[in-house]
């Protein structure tokens, strides 16, 4: 196993865990891509149009990231 992938494996577990509280607002968080130390998610279902929707992605998924991923610069909702 690559270290990228030793990563991603970390990003995929860490988005898992902060899944059901996402859920619990009616939305959704699918990864897309980790590159060039960036996490590329996809925010879905009633996360598309909230307004908490930075800071869901900067004090949620990136500061629990980068707790366990100190490479991690930052996180990405990709508009799809």
């Amino acid at each position: 196993m690559t270290k990228k992938d030793e990563i991603i494996t970390k990003i995929k577990k860490a988005i898992d865990e902060l899944r059901p509280y996402i859920n619990m607002d009616g939305g959704d968080i699918t990864f897309i891509k980790y590159e060039d130390k960036i996490v590329y998610v996809k925010l879905l279902g009633a996360c598309q149009a909230c307004s908490f929707t930075d800071e869901t992605l900067n004090n949620g998924l990136y500061e629990s990231l980068k707790k366990e991923i100190p490479e991690i610069e930052g996180v990405i909702n990709v508009k799809l």
